[in-house]
Parts: C-alpha cells; sequence; structure tokens
C-alpha cells in the first residue's frame, strides 16, 4: 500500500498563458479530512478537476493510492475510488430520496431496474444504512423536490458514499444552508471520515473551524500553507491574501448577484461578448465611480462564472427592494445578448427560468413589467 492516498507533484496547469495552478505540491494521509480554502481564483476548482481526470496537467503529475492519473477517463478514475460532490445538489427531484439511493445502489446503474426491480437483500440494508448515515430516514419516501436545501446536500453526499469511494473531494457544501443544516453536514463529514478520506473546498470559516484538523491554503494556483485552523489564521500571509481580503462588494450585494448570475448559466453557456456587456452593466449597479466599476467587474467575473442554486439566497432576500433588484438584474442578462445583435427574441432556455424566477419572487406583475420596460429603454 502506498504511504499516501493523494500525492500531487509540481503540478502546473496552463490555460492559454494563465497559470491555473503553478508548481503545486499537495498530499494526503489514508483516512485524513482535509479542507482546501483559498479566495476566488487561487485554483481550488482547478485543483478538484485534475485529480478527476476533467483537465490534464500541463507540468507535473498527480498519484492516487501510488498509480498516476494521467491520461485516465474520468469515467475510470470514479471506478478506481475516487467521488466528487459538486457546489449545487445533483438528485433527482422527482425520485424518493429511497429512490436516489436505489439507483446509486443498484449494480445495474438503470432507472428502470431501480424503480420496478425488486432490490436485494443486501442493497436494501445499505440503503437503509445509508438513510440513517444521512439522517434522512423518517424523510425515505418522500421525493427529493420537497428536502430542504440541506438535506438534500446530505442526500447527494450519501449518494456519493453509495459508491464506496476510497476519497471523497466536497465542494462547499454548505454553502447557502441554515446554521442547523451546516451543523448537520459537518457531523455527517466528520462520521465519514471516519471510513473515509475527504477533501473539502469551503469558503465558511465556522464551518472549517467545525471540521478541520488540517487546513491547505490555496493562492495563485500553489500552497500557500498548511496547519490547523489557529495556524492559518494567524499566519501573515493568510491575513493578508485571504482571511483579511475585505470585498468590494457587501455580503448582500453578492446573493443579489448570484440569484441574477443563475440566469445567465440555464443554457450551459456564457459567451465573451454576453459576459463583457453583463459585467459592465451590474458593475454600474453597485457603484458610479469609473475606477471601482473597473475593479468591481474583475469580482463580478468570478460568481458569473460559478454556478449557483438560487434558492437558498432567495429565502434570504425577503426584501421588496431586493427583489426588485433581482428582476432588473436578471431581465438585463436574459436582454442583453439579443439587444447586442439586434434581435427581439432572448434565449428561450434563460428566459424561462426568468419566468419561473419572476414566480417565485412573488412581486406584483405590474412592478415587474415596469423594471422590464426601464431595462428595455436603457439598452
Amino acid at each position: 500500500m502506498a504511504a499516501k492516498i493523494l500525492q500531487i507533484e509540481d503540478l502546473t496547469v496552463n490555460f492559454d498563458g494563465f497559470k491555473a495552478l503553478n508548481n503545486l505540491n499537495f498530499h494526503m494521509d489514508y483516512g485524513e479530512l482535509r479542507v482546501i480554502i483559498g479566495p476566488n481564483g487561487a485554483g481550488k476548482t482547478t485543483f478538484l478537476d485534475v485529480i478527476t481526470g476533467k483537465v490534464q496537467p500541463t507540468i507535473g503529475r498527480v498519484l492516487f493510492k501510488g498509480k498516476d492519473l494521467r491520461s485516465i477517463p474520468e469515467f475510470r478514475i470514479a471506478r478506481m475510488g475516487i467521488g466528487r460532490k459538486f457546489q449545487t445538489p445533483r438528485v433527482y427531484l422527482n425520485l424518493s430520496v429511497r429512490e436516489n439511493l436505489d439507483l446509486t445502489c443498484n449494480k445495474n446503474k438503470n432507472v428502470l431496474s431501480t424503480l420496478f426491480k425488486r432490490p436485494e437483500s443486501a442493497e436494501s440494508r445499505n440503503v437503509g444504512g445509508l438513510l440513517e448515515t444521512v439522517g434522512l430516514t423518517t424523510k425515505a419516501d418522500l421525493p427529493a423536490a420537497l428536502l430542504s436545501h440541506g438535506e438534500k446536500q446530505r442526500l447527494e453526499i450519501g449518494m456519493l458514499v453509495a459508491q464506496s469511494p476510497d476519497l471523497l473531494l466536497v465542494d462547499e457544501p454548505v454553502a447557502g444552508l441554515t446554521d442547523e443544516e451546516t451543523e448537520n453536514v459537518g457531523a455527517l463529514l466528520l462520521a465519514l471520515a471516519e471510513s473515509h478520506s475527504i477533501i473539502v473546498i469551503e469558503h465558511d470559516m465556522e464551518f472549517v473551524r467545525q471540521i478541520a484538523k488540517k487546513v491547505t491554503v490555496l493562492h495563485q494556483g500553489s500552497v500557500l500553507c498548511e496547519g490547523s485552523m489557529d495556524q492559518i489564521q494567524n499566519d501573515p500571509k493568510v491575513i493578508e491574501v485571504y482571511l483579511g481580503h475585505q470585498s468590494s462588494l457587501s455580503s448582500h450585494q453578492v446573493k443579489i448577484l448570484r440569484v441574477a448570475a443563475s440566469i445567465a448559466w440555464s443554457d450551459g453557456t456564457l459567451s465573451d461578448a454576453e459576459q463583457s456587456v453583463i459585467l459592465k452593466r451590474l458593475s454600474e449597479e453597485f457603484t458610479n465611480d469609473t475606477a471601482e466599476q473597473l475593479e468591481l467587474q474583475d469580482e463580478l467575473r468570478n460568481y458569473l462564472y460559478t454556478e449557483v442554486d438560487p434558492e437558498p439566497l432567495l429565502a434570504q432576500l425577503t426584501e421588496p427592494e431586493d427583489r426588485e433588484m433581482i428582476v432588473k438584474l436578471s431581465y438585463e442578462i436574459i436582454s442583453v445578448s439579443a439587444f447586442n445583435k439586434g434581435e427581439t427574441k432572448v434565449n428561450l432556455e434563460e428566459s424561462e427560468n426568468y419566468q419561473s424566477l419572476i414566480e417565485r419572487l412573488g412581486l406584483p406583475m405590474e412592478r415587474v413589467r415596469e423594471i422590464e420596460a426601464g431595462v428595455r429603454q436603457s439598452l
């Protein structure tokens, strides 16, 4: 057996001259729970992409249980024992909680066989154990769509564990969760760490403190420092580049922006022209100073690049003025590409998601139409 479950050696990933990872070295032991933090653009997502085979190293190598992962397809890496959970829960909303876990445990990996074939007793016991582990036994027969955001996060973690990975990669598991849900997810990860190796990417420092024994800080594609939470919080380099950094955006503005950004991702693409106009217009909403607008655009770009589940954020944005701002920004996003090209129709996927968002916001339709008319006049 290799001394380390994961070893990353002199790793560089170059995207057209930009080094997303730069001579990064990292290793972790079997049975370790490691938390990775860092500012936006530090290379955290690329770090996970390389481990799972989604991105190939330009230089360096990744060793999993002593085996070099270079050129191995993603699905084979998954079968080798690496499981990844993305930030937004990816569960089957129309299936029950039990059926979601059945589908993952079913050796045939087939929806029809999961729904209509009676599961083997061993699989049933496995699903029962997973339900208990993720704390969803009492909701086993509810459709997953009825779960809270935090419960969906725990369900997906259970689906990941059902695949029996040796290494779990968990990306921002408590984004948008309540304090109680955050604590529940933390307790789940600590319990799983007794039998799995786990890497968690997270921004919530209180959550990091709850679960982490060792923290790795990434900055500009390299490891800045490692240590306990107390050590990294008191490290001058970390204070300067991460913990002490004050965003130009307030947390309130970020929430509004992230809801609007979810509309931009409706069709799965974000063109350069669309991105450029969106960044300009959104920065103008938050400041009239030209220099500050340019600075804000760099920050806004990070939020546009990130897929977002808007539901937990909407629950926190209850004031009418907040919701009116969401309408304005979202309508600008779906309109800007079409108006830029001289067209009159917006993207179908974005338009459908926008209409769904309007229904959930609950604003008077007369006010919504006034906001939309103002946007069209300004374009």
